[in-house]
């Protein structure tokens, strides 16, 4: 099979997405099919107003259309709604394909931290957007709710998995500090809510694993937090398994895919009780969710890694990939010329 896979959030990006598509074209090619990704790398980009670091393709709709119809691939998903994501869009509306999209982020909520745009105008145009796929996929059951609440059609569940080889309890590195140790890892922006974690009275030390827009301002308010910058790979597994406890004091994320890495290395989560979190965190077993989050860390400081452990083995790349392949090709039956059969369900 043929898939081409459209988005404008690709390496040297780090954060869920890139993770989530990484891991699924991996998995996507050892089971035999072929996948396009159609990435800001093939194009002139220039820097996100406000988040440089992130750069957008310019003027790509010609090459996106092209490279579309050479490779002429049997199912397309659009996994973002930035300028690759409406060069696509376009492309299959003008010339009658089906297609799939994604939800990954909660643009609106990040826009208005940033910009004085009601939510009510940036959620209409989302939803103009996803609602000429065949299938939106969200990350979670309660993102799918709060979603279709929204006037949002035509949604489906793509969970996410981890690799448990990667992140594993016996990567854990030692880190000279007063324990515990309660850790974050990823972007350092101002919709991952930081200040809630940094600003805590908590025993030990706060680690911050990660890099972003705010860590110079953080880092000057939070003198005694240790700022790592971003880690990969195993030193990232090193870090997460090193913690005591991994707090996740976002409000906004669709899932928090990091959430499930430090479970993978057995480690207890703390947060919020919203979207994404309420969906993964087990309460008083895989980790702690409260309104207040020093209860939920201290709480989260109590249990026993091992049951995150035994949850996060349960969730692997490949499950969730299939999961995606299902949905990309929901509808084959009433187009038998557009796809194999033998993969419908």
């Amino acid at each position: 099979m043929k898939i081409a896979i459209v988005t404008d959030a690709w390496e040297p990006q780090v954060n869920g997405v890139v993770t989530t598509l990484k891991n699924t074209v991996k998995c996507l090619e050892s089971s035999g099919h072929t996948v396009l990704l159609i990435t800001p790398q093939l194009f002139r980009t220039v820097p996100t107003p406000t988040y440089p670091s992130i750069r957008l393709a310019l003027r790509p709709e010609a090459k996106v259309g092209r490279i579309l119809k050479d490779f002429a691939p049997d199912a397309i998903h659009i996994a973002t709604e930035g300028p690759l994501g409406l060069a696509a869009r376009r492309y299959c509306k003008r010339v009658g394909i089906g297609f799939t999209t994604s939800y990954h982020t909660r643009f609106p909520e990040y826009i208005r931290m940033r910009l004085a745009v009601p939510l009510g105008v940036s959620y209409a145009w989302l939803r103009g957007f996803h609602a000429a796929a065949k299938r939106t996929l969200v990350t979670t059951e309660s993102q799918r709710q709060g979603l279709a609440a929204r006037g949002f059609e035509n949604l489906a569940v793509w969970p996410r998995g981890v690799d448990t080889e990667l992140f594993d309890p016996r990567r854990s590195i030692t880190l000279d500090d007063a324990r515990p140790i309660a850790m974050y890892a990823g972007r350092v922006a101002m919709e991952k809510n930081l200040e809630a974690f940094l600003s805590l009275a908590l025993p030990g030390t706060k680690y911050v694993v990660g890099d972003g827009p705010d860590l110079a301002s953080l880092r000057r308010k939070f003198p005694h937090a240790r700022f790592t910058g971003y880690k990969y790979g195993e030193e990232l597994a090193g870090y997460l398994a090193a913690a005591d406890v991994f707090v996740f004091p976002s409000r906004t994320d669709t899932f928090g895919l990091v959430m499930l890495e430090a479970m993978a290395c057995g480690v207890p989560v703390a947060a919020y009780p919203v979207a994404g979190p309420v969906d993964l965190i087990a309460q008083g077993v895989t980790g702690a969710l409260n309104d207040d989050l020093r209860i939920a860390v201290l709480t989260a400081l109590t249990l026993d890694g091992a049951a995150a452990l035994r949850f996060a083995r349960t969730r692997s790349w490949q499950a969730a990939t299939e999961r995606f392949i299902d949905h990309l090709f929901v509808d084959c039956i009433y187009e038998p010329e557009f796809l194999d059969q033998t993969v419908c369900r």
